[in-house]
């Protein structure tokens, strides 16, 4: 299983972090050690920031490569609400220097995903999502809103990497995103069907 991601896919988000909105998907990766497996998030000792982006995850249904945009939705099969993970300090330090910033979001237990729901039931043009962060929402949230849609998004990374059946791809997060404190309990929303439920610890 491989996890890809996409960067800066919400012009808000990328304006909030000071980042020029992307005239092609920004893409990097997280190792399946990063995908969370508990209910519970522990603060890794490395970082004093760490910030939550909430995601919509799409989970890929069987083998492709060089999709085009118009099959691309044959190659989504479930869908979710997840978090990307980011140490902030790290990475903005990374950033500065021009170093890749890996060890930011790419560590462990960075990535958590909701339970999964059949794609084909879903506009995924028009999906909302949210963020509650003890009971207080954070993050709102339409995947009309992004720069690059699901197909294209699809289409761009398979230009690179071969999808397989059960890979993951966090499709960026919208504006809102901000720092997690130990004791604070996570929601994330589909709609209005609640898809994870953790605690930072």
């Amino acid at each position: 299983m491989k996890i890809f991601c996409v960067g800066r896919n919400y012009a808000a988000h990328a304006k909030e972090l000071g980042n020029a909105a992307p005239t092609a998907p920004v893409i990097f990766m997280k190792p399946a050690t990063a995908l969370l497996k508990e209910k519970y998030f522990f603060l890794p000792e490395f970082s004093n920031n760490i910030h939550y982006e909430t995601e919509v995850v799409l989970k890929i249904g069987k083998n492709g490569k060089a999709i085009q945009p118009q099959f691309a939705y044959r190659y989504i099969s479930e869908i979710s609400v997840g978090i990307d993970f980011t140490a902030r300090d790290l990475q903005d330090d990374l950033k500065e220097k021009g170093l890749p910033w890996e060890i930011a979001k790419a560590f462990d237990n960075s990535a958590v995903v909701g339970e999964f729901l059949n794609a084909k039931e879903y506009n995924l043009q028009n999906l909302n999502f949210h963020l509650l962060i003890n009971g207080e929402q954070k993050q709102t949230g339409n995947t009309g809103n992004t720069i690059f849609d699901f197909n294209f998004i699809i289409h761009y990374i398979s230009q690179y990497f071969t999808l397989q059946h059960g890979d993951l791809i966090y499709t960026g997060t919208p504006e809102g995103v901000g720092k997690i404190n130990m004791g604070d309990h996570l929601e994330g929303f589909l709609e209005n069907k609640k898809m994870f439920d953790i605690e930072i610890k």
